[in-house]
């Protein structure tokens, strides 16, 4: 449900600040001064502290339930999966605008920061891009109260960067592909030119994923690797030791755990 009007979560336009848009945010509508509209595509952004995790996907996903691993995805099913954007990092503002550094990225490097405008117009958090033309409409969406809380990690075994942030009874995951992607180039051609299936599969291989805290353990409910849909990622929230394991899948299905060294953890210690 959203929270139109920010009633119990007031954002007034005088007191934006990275702080104040802590929450669970749904967007309703991408528009761009050429005409084009997107409403349909599922997107939903995820603000800590500092820290965040964006996922974004278009409607129409083609059927993927039966395909449980990474190497079972076909060039068909890569194809579309390569439509996805999602990214994480930090929030930041200054000179004026915020600014969305992307850390992890499933799309290729784009030539242009993320940084916009926002305010609050009828309800909507609008934000407008500063070197890019586009207008979105952003809405808090209403969910447990609790504090929210950011982490960086670090992968033990390979050094991928990673990114977890919750609030409440939702959290967001992002970890980086092995695989290089190249900067500025398009992610179909860059799948399309790729040495081997294998090699494809593995461009796609960035995870950045949504899902709640239930008594079951952090279940995964959608994600830029529809594989993961279901699974529980970890059992319980990042320890105070400084590790945080997360149960993963290899790309040939094998049950496999990531140790994660937490880097920096950001927000007042919560329950679960």
């Amino acid at each position: 449900m959203h929270d139109a009007t920010f009633s119990s979560t007031s954002v007034r336009e005088t007191e934006l600040s990275v702080e104040a848009l802590g929450g669970l945010w749904r967007r309703s509508l991408l528009a761009w001064p050429d005409g084009r509209r997107d409403g349909t595509s599922r997107v939903t952004w995820l603000q800590g502290p500092s820290y965040y995790v964006d996922l974004r996907q278009p409607a129409g996903r083609p059927e993927l339930r039966r395909r449980t691993l990474l190497r079972a995805l076909t060039p068909a099913h890569l194809d579309w999966l390569a439509t996805q954007e999602g990214f994480a990092g930090e929030l930041r503002f200054d000179e004026g605008t915020f600014h969305w550094a992307r850390d992890i990225d499933f799309q290729p490097v784009s030539p242009n920061p993320d940084r916009g405008h926002l305010r609050v117009e009828e309800g909507a958090l609008i934000e407008e891009g500063l070197y890019l033309p586009y207008t979105e409409h952003w809405h808090r969406e209403a969910i447990e109260s609790a504090p929210f809380r950011g982490w960086r990690l670090i992968e033990r075994s390979t050094g991928c960067r990673g990114f977890l942030v919750r609030g409440g009874g939702v959290f967001m995951y992002a970890r980086e592909r092995r695989a290089r992607l190249l900067p500025h180039i398009d992610f179909r051609d860059q799948l399309a030119g790729a040495a081997s299936i294998a090699a494809a599969q593995d461009l796609v291989d960035c995870e950045i994923s949504e899902g709640t805290v239930t008594a079951d353990g952090w279940i995964i409910r959608r994600s830029s690797l529809p594989y993961r849909e279901g699974c529980c990622l970890a059992m319980h929230a990042p320890e105070r030791s400084g590790t945080f394991d997360v149960s993963d899948l290899s790309a040939e299905g094998r049950l496999v755990e990531r140790c994660w060294d937490i880097v920096d953890a950001q927000g007042a210690p919560g329950h679960g």
